[in-house]
């Protein structure tokens, strides 16, 4: 048994079983993929996926047993690679932060212009994605941080810190009937409407507003990029729904922004991270930059308690 074959595991479980993604993540061969699974279960002397003649359709009880265990080792193998990460070249490196494009191209460039003059040492990488993608890039090692409104605070296995609260807002062009007064979720219901897709920038409170009105949104048009939308909303195509922060200064494209505070509840960006994780020093000092309320004692503390431990109850948020 080695590495290269719990990795294995860990990716076709994460790959839902589609061999040729487990070898592009692992930046190997199918063929070598397939060896090492043969390998490992002639080893152990048990099957460790269910199959469909050459296809793995999922897991058998010991595969699922074994997923659990390659999980812990290769995640305390991980633990072992940033310790010496930690103590070695402190003042440089490289932090990897998964974002949204909306806190991206928004909410982050005022945070990583400070954070460069306090660590000019460091490179940072910014990967863009969905939630979903965020998350998984946590979970793999891939990202230091991640950064969004959905799935991070919810996982477990991630601890998540608070960084700002923000409101939905509307963009219509100057001329639309909209801005003759405060609009009503009845009066949008009439428009065709052009937001984010599901499961990104607050979309759930935009839907959630809309059912409990009893009203049936005409979402003509959904994306996962907030400059998208506006584009859409340039050609005419409907109103669109997307986060104040994300049009702060249309009103020279000939759009105007709409106060929707009313309308939709709040949504939380967060800060996550892979619980119970040694950190370089500059993944903490970036974390309390976003959040001043936050000592590097305090997200220390919460996000080195062990995994299953229960946790600590989240940091009092702030709005920016």
């Amino acid at each position: 048994m080695n590495f290269q074959q719990l990795k294995i595991i860990r990716e076709a479980a994460r790959c839902d079983f589609n061999l040729t993604e487990v070898a592009s993540h692992l930046y190997t061969s199918q063929s070598g993929v397939s060896r090492h699974i043969r390998d490992l279960e002639d080893e152990l002397g048990v099957e460790i996926f269910i199959r469909r003649g050459k296809r793995l359709l999922g897991m058998t009880e010991p595969g699922k047993a074994l997923l659990t265990i390659a999980e812990r080792i290769l995640d305390e193998a991980g633990k072992v690679r940033r310790l010496a990460e930690v103590f070695t070249n402190e003042t440089r490196g490289v932090l990897t932060i998964a974002t949204t494009h909306t806190q991206a191209r928004y909410s982050l460039p005022r945070v990583v212009k400070a954070f460069r003059q306090l660590w000019p040492g460091v490179r940072l990488e910014l990967n863009q994605g969905s939630p979903q993608e965020i998350v998984a890039m946590l979970q793999a090692g891939e990202a230091d941080i991640g950064i969004a409104s959905e799935q991070v605070m919810s996982h477990a296995g991630l601890c998540a810190f608070p960084w700002f609260s923000w409101y939905h807002a509307l963009l219509v062009p100057a001329d639309h009937p909209l801005t003759t007064q405060p609009p009503t979720l009845t009066q949008l219901a009439r428009y065709p409407l052009i937001t984010y897709r599901q499961g990104i920038t607050g979309r759930s409170r935009v839907d959630s507003a809309f059912q409990h009105a009893g009203l049936q949104p005409d979402i003509v048009l959904s994306a996962q990029d907030s400059d998208v939308v506006k584009t859409y909303v340039e050609l005419g195509l409907g109103v669109g729904i997307l986060a104040e922060q994300a049009c702060q200064a249309d009103e020279e494209n000939g759009l105007v922004r709409l106060d929707a505070r009313s309308l939709f509840a709040p949504s939380t960006v967060w800060l996550g991270l892979k619980q119970g994780q040694l950190q370089r020093n500059f993944v903490w000092q970036f974390i309390a930059l976003c959040n001043a309320n936050l000592s590097l004692d305090e997200i220390k503390r919460q996000a080195l308690q062990p995994v299953g431990s229960g946790g600590a109850e989240p940091a009092i948020d702030f709005e920016i």
